[in-house]
Formats: structure tokens, C-alpha cells, sequence
């Protein structure tokens, strides 16, 4: 009996310990503020490269300045840059990372691009408002809805 209460206990504890470890993983939670960023000189820009600016990241026991660095592109993907956010008097760290949605691959998000296809139209003059299949740079009348 004393075998099983003693594995039980030792399961229990060991069950308890996991899930804070997992969870922390992923997010760092500081109680002081980050340093204001330093100044870095940006090299000259590379063909099919991002420039990803340096950052605080927390070692566990201080903030330590990680440099900017060119990383490759990503066909439709932008760079998401490391960001400190204070929540309830905490700093939260959020990771850069790639997000999708970059199709004609400028760098800008395409919720931000105002010129999505790149063709030096505006989004908004882009469309085929009366959906006879010619886009509105080319359609004669493109505000005609009877038109077919």
C-alpha cells in the first residue's frame, strides 16, 4: 500500500511539473521594463533578404541585446518583428516571426498594401465593380451594373 501511495504521489508531482514548463516556454513574462532599443546601422539592402531589427530578449535574469541580422524571404510571407507588450504591469514578449500574406512579395502585409498585385493600380481602382470580367482599368464603363 505504501508502494502505491508513494507512485501515486510521485506521478501526481511530476504531472504538476510539466504543464507550467510547457507553457512558459513559449512566453516570457518580466516584471521590469525592457531597455529603450538601441540605434543599429542597417547595412546595405540585399536582393531576396529582410532586415530584422535587433531586440531585448530575457536570459532569465536580464535583458540582452540580440543584433539585427538579414534573414531570407519568404514568398508570400511577411516578417512580424519581435515585440515587448505591458499587460497589468508585466512585459510580455511576442517572437518575430513570418506571417502569410505578402503576395507580390514588397515586404508590406497585404491587409496594409495598398497595391496588392503590384501594377501601380490602387486596390481600390483595381476591381471589377461590375463583374463583367474586365477590371475597372480597362472597362469602358466600370461602374455599370447592367452592363454584361
Amino acid at each position: 500500500m505504501k508502494k502505491l501511495l508513494i507512485a501515486a504521489m510521485i506521478a501526481g508531482s511530476v504531472g504538476s511539473m510539466a504543464v507550467p514548463m510547457i507553457a512558459s516556454a513559449d512566453v516570457i513574462v518580466v516584471r521590469t521594463a525592457p531597455p529603450q532599443p538601441r540605434h543599429e546601422n542597417i547595412p546595405p539592402a540585399r536582393r531576396g533578404y529582410v532586415w530584422t531589427p535587433g531586440y531585448w530578449n530575457w536570459n532569465g535574469h536580464r535583458y540582452v541585446w540580440i543584433k539585427g541580422k538579414y534573414v531570407k524571404a519568404r514568398a508570400g510571407y511577411a516578417w512580424s518583428e519581435p515585440v515587448w507588450m505591458e499587460r497589468d504591469g508585466r512585459w510580455e514578449f511576442q517572437r518575430g516571426e513570418w506571417r502569410r500574406g505578402d503576395r507580390d512579395r514588397d515586404g508590406i502585409p497585404n491587409r496594409y498594401d495598398r497595391d496588392r498585385d503590384n501594377d501601380g493600380v490602387p486596390n481600390r481602382m483595381d476591381r471589377d465593380r461590375d463583374n463583367d470580367g474586365v477590371p475597372n482599368r480597362y472597362d469602358d464603363a466600370p461602374n455599370n451594373p447592367n452592363r454584361r
